[in-house]
């Protein structure tokens, strides 16, 4: 078993320090591949970036949790990202043309030309902050893994998955983090697809697994307990909350950066194609496998849900395979640390310092910093992995995500009415957090919802202000 992990590893590490001989050796390359990735890797690399740890630990944890009610969770989400997908990358992919930004605060505050410092500062501080926090979740996510599969102290994973981390981004930066993202995506659904498989065959084939899985308490409960509202109402809130989550992709830096690598704008298209299909397919399996987890593993609270399927795995398979699955979950953890330390290192070098960096050793040297920052934060954090990734998410999404819409739409708000429905959008996020609200509706929802009618109403405010009173 660790033979085989550490095997998979090795050939993620070879892929990733090979595309030190593709480097351009500029802040642009090392940030944004020279915005020529084809849209096969680019829909690879950001379905293994937006899958991360969240998938194989949280979203597999939660759905053991909660039953049947977290198929909401996988429709709402995949169609927020389906329905913002189809309206926002492209125009995000021309404007870093036109901007010719290497980070995506640079391409936010630059938009329409104008150059805005404070903006740009702004937005990569809400990104340092939040991503380091995500960062740190992913490397707990590969830990976990390793304490349960192979009896490995809680922090060797965080530790092996900071030094892969660092070879990747010293070796290429982002080609490094896409190429490796793609071998890993090929790795991360085959796993998750011999745990599937071997799990309903081991029950008797799928009637019988769903003839045992209707047997578990509370199984086939269509929404969770704690919703905000009784009823279908309440329902309607939560699947609403995780279609806004979905949506949230693309107040994600770590995620958008990669369609703004895309070499033609025009091909969006097919960077699109790649990742759904990848993305449905291995959501709808990571849900099943959660499913089948609670016919396993038994009462939900009685263990750490975000154990389930690496204690599966060792009770379903031979070590070789549980290696494989090892390293898919590995795997999946990487793919977005990489991701989201890069975007880190960007928001410091190209967007927080008066004076931009151009010597990529610097650029280098600043990613290794990230690195022991976010480990570090992995090792003291108490917080599960799925409640560390949907914090950061909503809390980016919630900041950018408004005005990612209307620069999209064309609008042109003021730096002062940006800066303000930023703050406003993430101050409702973290205060529905914070009162305990989103156990039963995403956060994002209103904080998303808050900074866009804040941005719009008062754009139309200042524009009947400036129509002469006979117009009126």
């Amino acid at each position: 078993m660790v033979w085989s992990f550490l095997g998979f590893l090795a050939i993620f590490v070879i892929i990733g320090v090979s595309s030190v001989l593709r480097s351009r050796g500029t802040k642009k390359d090392y940030y944004l591949a020279s915005s020529d990735i084809s849209p096969g890797l680019v829909g690879l690399s950001a379905v293994a970036t937006n899958n991360s740890g969240y998938m194989f630990i949280g979203v597999i944890g939660y759905t053991y949790a909660t039953g049947l009610a977290a198929v909401w969770l996988m429709v709402a989400w995949i169609l927020g990202d389906f329905m913002a997908s189809t309206f926002i990358h492209s125009r995000l992919r021309k404007a870093t043309q036109d901007t010719a930004e290497a980070s995506y605060a640079g391409v936010l505050s630059n938009w329409f030309g104008q150059n805005d410092k404070a903006l740009q500062r702004l937005i990569a501080l809400i990104s340092l902050i939040f991503l380091l926090a995500y960062a740190g979740a992913q490397l707990v996510a590969g830990s976990k893994a390793l304490q349960v599969l192979l009896d490995w102290p809680h922090y060797a994973g965080a530790l092996m998955g900071a030094v892969m981390v660092t070879l990747y981004c010293f070796a290429g930066g982002i080609r490094a983090s896409i190429w490796t993202d793609a071998a890993q995506s090929v790795v991360m659904i085959v796993a998750m697809a011999l745990m599937l498989v071997v799990a309903t065959m081991s029950l008797g084939g799928l009637d019988g697994a769903i003839s045992q899985m209707r047997d578990v308490d509370g199984f086939l409960n269509l929404f969770p307990d704690d919703l905000i509202f009784p009823g279908l109402a309440g329902g309607v809130m939560f699947a609403l909350g995780w279609m806004f989550a979905g949506f949230s992709v693309i107040g994600q830096p770590h995620v958008m950066v990669r369609f703004m690598a895309l070499n033609k704008s025009g091909r969006m298209r097919q960077a699109r194609v790649w990742y759904y299909v990848w993305f449905v397919a291995f959501y709808c399996m990571a849900t099943g496998v959660g499913m089948l987890s609670r016919v396993y593993l038994g009462d939900p609270s009685s263990f750490d849900a975000e154990l389930a399927l690496p204690t599966m795995a060792v009770e379903l398979l031979p070590p070789v395979l549980v290696g494989m699955v090892l390293a898919g979950i590995f795997a999946a953890t990487m793919s977005t640390a990489d991701s989201l330390v890069l975007n880190c290192s960007a928001a410091v070098t190209h967007d927080l310092l008066p004076h931009e960096i151009e010597n990529t050793l610097i650029l280098k040297l600043t990613t290794v910093v990230i690195v022991f920052v976010a480990l570090l934060w992995a090792l003291t954090s108490t917080e599960s992995v799925f409640s560390l990734v949907i914090f950061a998410w909503s809390g980016l999404a919630s900041a950018f995500a408004p005005l990612l819409m209307v620069l999209s739409l064309g609008y042109k708000p003021s730096q002062k009415l940006s800066i303000i429905a930023m703050l406003a959008g993430l101050a409702v996020a973290l205060g529905w957090r914070f009162a305990g609200w989103h156990n039963a509706v995403y956060e994002g929802l209103p904080g998303i919802v808050s900074g866009l009618l804040l941005l719009l109403l008062t754009m139309w405010w200042q524009q009947r202000q400036r129509e002469p009173a006979t117009a009126r």
